[in-house]
């Protein structure tokens, strides 16, 4: 009896269902879905059949494509995303930004205005954006240059989406912020039982935070962006999805503007006039 009681809590997912879901997967959000992640996909909707009380994949996945599975598609998205993310990961991108890219889109005709648009690609629950804002607000403040930025953070999931919002984070999470940033700007809980910090007001209200699917056809952004951050992102899609993502993101920055991708993400033998300035860092 124990042993039937626990099949139906973590069923088999059959072929046929891992075959519908992964092809929707890599069409839909362009994650790579080969047959090796078989068993991480059926471990990560677990979950939605535990709460949707079904006993089979393929009973879960003939809802999922079924006439009322358009919320449900949600929810499986959020499932099936990958949202690892820190402060300050990979520190030598926010020395280039500061030290490189900011002075030298200073120096821009286009940046006349001195208001740079900047946006994180797969943000995830916001580390990167708000890490990119305490650094330019420092930046900012030691060489008193007068400028304004605007942080535009979007992921596909939805829930990570109202994390980064929020911006409350377990106290751990701050760990790799320097100790003078932490005093500056990450409020420590009222209650020292929670151990919970949250992002000061100053440095959510430079940040805003859409859902955007990256496979979209267009992005339906208004203006173009002076940097994008597109980090560890496109380790997860296939060659022909990242040159497309590319092209796209290549159209929506400024000339002379900074693309910065994960250190595993390079643009070998893609047919894009980005010039490469630094490991991972490149310039349109």
């Amino acid at each position: 009896m124990l042993a039937l009681t626990t099949k139906t809590m973590n069923p088999e997912m059959s072929q046929s269902s891992f075959e519908r879901l992964s092809n929707f997967i890599e069409t839909k959000l362009g994650i790579k879905m080969p047959q090796v992640k078989q068993t991480m996909l059926q471990a990560r909707l677990q979950k939605r059949l535990r709460i949707l009380g079904m006993q089979t994949f393929d009973e879960y996945s003939n809802f999922v494509f079924g006439l009322d599975g358009d919320k449900e598609i949600q929810y499986m998205i959020d499932a099936v995303s990958t949202n690892k993310t820190d402060f300050f990961r990979e520190p030598a991108h926010f020395e280039f930004l500061t030290q490189t890219s900011i002075p030298e889109l200073l120096k821009k005709n286009h940046t006349h205005q001195k208001t740079f648009n900047i946006w994180s690609a797969g943000c995830s629950s916001g580390e990167e954006p708000y890490t990119i804002a305490m650094v330019l607000n420092e930046y900012k403040i030691k060489s008193k240059v007068n400028f304004k930025f605007i942080i535009v953070g979007t992921d596909i999931s939805t829930s990570v989406l109202g994390k980064a919002d929020i911006a409350i984070y377990d106290e751990e999470k701050i760990f790799p912020v320097p100790m003078n940033l932490r005093k500056k700007y990450i409020l420590k809980s009222k209650n020292p039982e929670k151990k919970l910090v949250r992002i000061a007001p100053d440095i959510r209200k430079k940040i805003k935070f859409n859902q955007l699917n990256l496979m979209d056809r267009d992005f339906s952004f208004r203006n173009k962006y002076d940097i994008i951050f597109c980090r560890n992102v496109m380790i997860y899609f296939g060659r022909e999805t990242q040159e497309k993502l590319l092209n796209k993101l290549y159209y929506h920055l400024v000339p002379g503007g900074f693309l910065f991708l994960g250190h595993s993400e390079a643009l070998t033998n893609f047919q894009i006039p980005f010039v490469s300035v630094a490991p991972a860092i490149y310039k349109k």
